[in-house]
């Protein structure tokens, strides 16, 4: 497997800003020393950078995150206390810290670890690393010998046959034709491009192999229709990967260090995860914008479908509307109220490409 944009920049910085946490924290090994509560360690985040602060904890995998005024830190919790460890900023700054732990059932933060975390924050003015999407890839749900959902109705005084993949394919020629008038500087790529049958499989790894150099990032669009044995749901929805499921991203070869290359696993499935969510929810917001007063907005969902979870990107599945029921099939056939539908998932797209680029990287969810 190739590196991920996490782990690409990484690895250009990695050692050197090892070397410079190692040297930094030689004095700190004695012990834990003076310990934080959560709400202690936040508030002097918080304070550092100007901004209310938000944390995450898996407890099952031991691992936590916190994202404050555009930073970003993981970590993963140490088993007793005075342990060292990886603190992990910004996507690439590996720090050698003394890592939180749990006292009685509470996480305490070694007085290190949190002023780590602050002037790593105090340097983040005059960061030079910055991403930029460089691909976005357009996944037309099913075709060919997969059809997808398939509802006959009357529509316009005419019965119909409506096929979820050609909505699919329709919507999502439409998306890319827009996305490459507003980003002529980026490849905007389609799985499928006519009426033909591609396996899940096939369709990540395409997305996967779409070729970036070191500070570029691809993300990907995949387009569906919804269909429900009970024929009056209908709405728009967008999905994104659950927060809970975990992934192999790294290749044991490139990182053999295998304490080193959980902490990256965890830090690349950390960012995929929290960028799929903003974009799921810029595309929702677009959709709401576009078609709230004629459908139903049904809201995020949490799904490890295929396409999702196998692309290791930034990703997402639209739902535009149920097939199944006469009113959405109705507006998804009528191609001008199918372009206000894209448009609002163009809008979408743009809006979180933007708050992408201009975050350096790495978007925080609010």
């Amino acid at each position: 497997m190739r590196p991920t944009r996490a782990t690409r920049l990484l690895l250009a910085c990695c050692l050197f800003s090892w070397a410079i946490s190692l040297g930094a924290n030689e004095g700190a090994r004695a012990g834990a020393g003076r310990t934080l509560s959560l709400d202690e360690a936040m508030a002097a985040l918080d304070a550092a950078a100007g901004d209310r602060g938000t944390f995450r904890w898996d407890p099952f995998f031991g691992e936590g995150s916190f994202a404050v005024g555009g930073n970003h830190g993981s970590f993963a919790a140490a088993l007793a206390p005075g342990e060292d460890g990886f603190l992990v900023l910004n996507n690439r700054d590996l720090h050698q810290v003394h890592l939180p732990f749990l006292e009685g059932g509470e996480l305490v933060f070694p007085e290190a670890f949190v002023e780590a975390a602050r002037n790593a924050f105090g340097r983040a003015a005059d960061d030079v690393f910055h991403y930029r999407v460089a691909a976005i890839v357009i996944d037309p749900g099913h075709g060919g010998r997969d059809p997808g959902a398939v509802a006959e109705h009357e529509i316009n005084g005419l019965r119909r046959t409506v096929r979820e993949s050609d909505i699919a394919l329709t919507a999502s020629k439409m998306l890319r034709d827009m996305l490459a008038r507003t980003f002529p500087d980026k490849r905007v790529l389609m799985t499928r491009e006519t009426d033909v049958y591609i396996s899940l499989a096939n369709r990540a790894l395409f997305a996967n192999s779409v070729p970036v150099r070191d500070n570029e990032a691809v993300v990907f669009v995949s387009i569906h229709a919804n269909a429900a044995t009970n024929r009056n749901a209908r709405g728009f929805e967008v999905w994104h990967i659950t927060p809970t499921y975990r992934r192999d991203l790294l290749d044991a070869d490139q990182f053999p260090d295998p304490y080193l290359r959980r902490i990256l696993n965890m830090l690349t499935e950390e960012a995929f995860f929290t960028e799929s969510v903003r974009m799921a929810q810029s595309i929702l917001d677009g959709l709401q914008d576009a078609k709230g007063a004629q459908m139903p907005n049904r809201g995020l969902r949490a799904q490890n479908w295929f396409v999702v979870r196998r692309s290791n990107m930034p990703a997402v599945l639209v739902e535009l509307g149920f097939v199944s029921n006469r009113q959405d099939a109705t507006l998804m056939t009528n191609e001008a109220t199918l372009r206000r539908m894209v448009e609002g998932v163009h809008r979408g797209v743009v809006e979180f490409v933007g708050d992408f680029e201009r975050s350096g990287g790495f978007t925080i969810a609010q």
